[in-house]
């Protein structure tokens, strides 16, 4: 069972990987064509730009009167990002787990297109930073878990991370004594695959 659930975790990576390939590609073209017609380009873009007045006079009312509400996530985000990061700092030397690079979930590159107002900008750079902190503090997480309780759950969860299906099956005692050492020691090895991956070879049974 080990061996087709290595074969079906090795093809989910390869198509992973021809999709980041794919969408690389196109978004050379796009940066190709945008800086070979970046006046007209800018120009044209702008024609879509909704003005603030016009954008709030669209808006419904419920969607202002819970504006505040959404803002409010500025606090938890912080908050969280902020633990997250003395958290990976202060303990993950100590367990020789390699860091999360903040700067590889936290991306800020939609603020630029000449068709947002202002506050379409501020949204989308609200967006990027909470959904960043999100994915941050979930590879934090898992990184965390495959190095205490690299266990699998007895029921299906949804959209569990990809260090999930590493992880020993629900009740395997064996496996999981005999092999605890091992996964903790991937995360060598991972430091030294380009992008940090996770190791082709599952936890198994030593």
């Amino acid at each position: 069972m080990q061996t087709h659930l290595d074969e079906l975790l090795a093809r989910i990576r390869a198509l992973q990987e021809e999709v980041e390939d794919e969408y690389h590609q196109q978004r050379s073209v796009w940066e190709a064509r945008r800086q070979a017609l970046a006046g007209d380009l800018s120009r044209q873009q702008r024609r879509y730009k909704i003005g603030l007045f016009r954008f709030l006079r669209r808006s419904s009312l419920l969607a202002v009167i819970t504006a505040p509400v959404i803002y409010l996530g500025w606090i938890p985000f912080v908050l969280m990002d902020l633990f997250v990061t003395l958290y990976q700092a202060v303990c993950f030397p100590v367990y020789r787990i390699p860091k999360v690079r903040r700067a590889d979930y936290l991306v800020f590159d939609r603020e630029d297109l000449p068709y947002l107002n202002a506050i379409e900008k501020f949204n989308c750079f609200y967006c990027s930073y909470g959904n960043g902190v999100a994915a941050y503090t979930r590879e934090v997480a898992a990184r965390t878990e495959q190095y205490w309780c690299p266990i699998k759950h007895a029921r299906r969860i949804r959209d569990a991370h990809g260090r999930y299906p590493r992880f020993f099956d629900h009740g395997d005692a064996e496996a999981f004594r005999q092999g605890l050492a091992r996964l903790r020691r991937q995360y060598e090895d991972e430091t030294r695959q380009p992008g940090g991956g996770v190791p082709p070879d599952g936890p198994g049974r030593d």
